[in-house]
């Protein structure tokens, strides 16, 4: 592949914003497999989509490759394959692995501004100008979380899901495992995103409280700042899960089992009735869930991303009870707008494993670690890239009639 960029200089540490990763897709470091360049509506302000390629392989079981390729896993593990170009189903609980139409070529190291030296021996090569190597993680898209499809990203010789280490070159996987419902997939969609990261910087609870006592984090839910009291902090923000509203609202979802299959490409179609049970305020503060359903809620707070950071929501540690909470977990730079605007409620999606588990309103249920961006990005999560979420309560997925 030739390289219209032969150099990039990086000067700050963090997350690559949109005018950076269009760079490194000229400089060849992101590229798509023949026949599928990279196209502009797949970049968001910190991240990149990644797209389905053409064939799925069903496999017995999940698995790392710490030791050979992706490849020679499947190999071991393979128990058939469909062509999804023309769209193919895929059933509940089976896992799949999807080669993506995205490849990497992180750079092998990495020199300071001082020493503008081409890497390695090979002038070919591109020069990276920075003071830290290349990274790479990623995430489901929210899309995907809220229809309950277990994915993971996967390379070659990893011990790790999702997380890309500096000098990396090859092909991305993507493990597929639908929860809830059969889904109909298709080559070019986009379960998950990239983001490229110029060191590793994660913001401290002191600089979390620094930054919303200026520029508001977390809001209530008539959209006013939190008191710097009010917020809670330990290795990242936390929030907590809304139980409460007037008679008869609905503050939840609870999937159906057994429903008929979703097709990806189907958007604003589906009736919600056919596939989630609502779960409506009563009188009390408590609900018991079942163990492995699965259930979307809001967070009790509104939360809004600034421009010169980006968050990641983990999920709760586990000693807080059996729970899994928020399957895909990236938000962009933009996210709950202006602090005039209030926030926005995050999409908690949730399951209870082994035994029933007792929530309250106001429990905690996740955290979120705040990066920097090494740039502004050019442009914001919001309406000018018709983002789906932007303001949000709680919200099921785009494919549902809202």
């Amino acid at each position: 592949m030739s390289k219209n960029v032969s150099e990039v200089t990086l000067r700050t540490k963090g997350i690559l914003p949109i005018q950076k990763l269009k760079v490194l897709v000229e400089a060849g470091i992101i590229s798509g497999k023949e026949g599928y360049p990279i196209e502009e509506n797949q970049f968001q302000p910190n991240s990149i989509d990644l797209r389905l390629g053409e064939i799925a392989y069903r496999v017995r079981s999940s698995f790392l490759p710490e030791n050979e390729s992706v490849k020679q896993k499947i190999d071991k593990l393979h128990q058939y394959s469909l062509s999804i170009k023309d769209g193919a189903v895929l059933e509940p609980n089976c896992v799949y692995i999807i080669p993506l139409l995205e490849k990497l070529k992180l750079p092998k190291s990495h020199f300071s501004a001082q020493k503008k030296l081409f890497n390695g021996s090979n002038s070919d090569e591109i020069r990276l100008i920075s003071e830290e190597n290349l990274t790479a993680k990623a995430n489901p898209k929210s899309t995907t979380g809220r229809l309950d499809i277990f994915t993971r990203v996967i390379t070659d010789y990893s011990h790790r899901f999702e997380e890309i280490e500096s000098g990396f070159e090859g092909d991305l996987y993507l493990e597929v495992v639908p929860k809830s419902f059969p889904i109909k997939v298709r080559t070019g969609q986009r379960l998950n995103q990239l983001r490229i990261r110029h060191g590793h910087t994660v913001l401290s609870d002191q600089d979390l409280l620094r930054i919303h006592g200026s520029d508001p984090l977390l809001f209530d839910e008539a959209g006013t700042a939190l008191n710097l009291d009010s917020v809670k902090v330990n290795n990242g923000l936390f929030l907590s899960v809304n139980l409460k509203g007037d008679e008869n609202d609905v503050l939840g979802y609870k999937a159906k089992k057994h429903r008929d299959l979703i097709d990806l490409d189907n958007i604003d179609h589906y009736e919600i009735s056919d596939f989630w049970e609502p779960i409506l305020s009563v009188t009390g503060d408590h609900l018991i869930l079942e163990p492995e359903a699965f259930y979307i809620f809001a967070s009790k707070e509104r939360c809004r991303i600034p421009k010169h950071l980006a968050a990641e929501m983990i999920a709760y540690d586990t000693g807080s009870g059996e729970l899994r909470t928020h399957y895909a977990g990236f938000f962009d730079s933009g996210f709950g707008g202006s602090v005039e605007d209030g926030g926005a409620r995050a999409v908690l999606e949730v399951r209870s494993h082994d035994v029933p588990f007792l929530i309250e309103h106001g429990q905690t249920f996740c955290s979120m670690k705040f990066e920097p961006n090494s740039e502004v990005p050019d442009i914001m999560y919001g309406r000018e890239i018709k983002s789906n979420y932007q303001g949000q309560g709680l919200k099921l997925g785009k494919h549902f009639k809202q």
